[in-house]
């Protein structure tokens, strides 16, 4: 059966994630994503690997074990609200969702229209409600649900963009790649000052907008 075998897929990856030293509380929201619903049909076979893969027009779905890395930074917790920057294909907001429950919220802010329609309609096939993906330019944060409990963004930008780091709640912490061409992913913590920690090296698509990288 179909079902079986994504089902199998998804415990093959968790199994996985978790001799990397995965947290448990990730691992089971991502037991519970179906990222086959997340990627394109022809490349559903491979929705369970651990690697980035294309969604169009240079757009990638991001390694699990990247997505899982990101929430474990966040430290993410029932009742939340979450700002992600850079919706994609809707995938790291519904493992944000997962762990965040019903009585949290994501906020999804995407540059390009067309992610902003194929993210809905995979968070919706798949059964998530308390995700709003929303079109705008994501470096400019979104201010009308602000504070944010966490902030996960999903694009590499040239230093972190100083909407963002308003909408932070104070104590609050988000999750960034900086770089260009060497890109690193930093923790960001706002307390009575702000506190960077250095995670790994990575590689994203840029981050565009107006506290992003400017497009050609």
């Amino acid at each position: 059966m179909v079902r079986s075998k994504y089902e199998e897929g998804r415990k093959r990856l968790v199994e996985h994630l978790r001799r990397q030293g995965v947290s448990e509380g990730v691992l089971t929201a991502m037991m519970q994503v179906k990222r086959h619903l997340f990627v394109p049909p022809y490349l559903s076979d491979q929705a369970y690997a651990d690697y980035p893969l294309p969604i169009g027009e240079g757009q990638t779905i991001s390694a699990p074990h990247m997505v899982a890395m990101m929430c474990d930074y966040l430290e993410l917790k029932k009742g939340e609200k979450v700002l992600e920057i850079g919706a994609g294909s809707g995938y790291h907001a519904a493992v944000i969702a997962e762990m965040i429950g019903n009585e949290g919220h994501v906020y999804s802010v995407e540059r390009i229209p067309w992610l902003v329609k194929f993210s809905k309609e995979n968070l919706q096939r798949a059964g998530y409600k308390n995700v709003t993906a929303i079109p705008g330019d994501g470096t400019l944060g979104l201010p009308e649900h602000a504070p944010y409990d966490k902030i996960s963004v999903t694009c590499a930008a040239p230093d972190v963009p100083p909407p963002l780091l308003e909408q932070l709640k104070t104590g609050g912490k988000m999750v960034i790649p900086i770089g260009k061409y060497r890109q690193v992913l930093y923790l960001v913590e706002k307390r009575n000052g702000v506190e960077r920690e250095r995670k790994c090296d990575v590689v994203f698509v840029p981050l565009l907008g107006r506290y992003g990288f400017k497009t050609k």
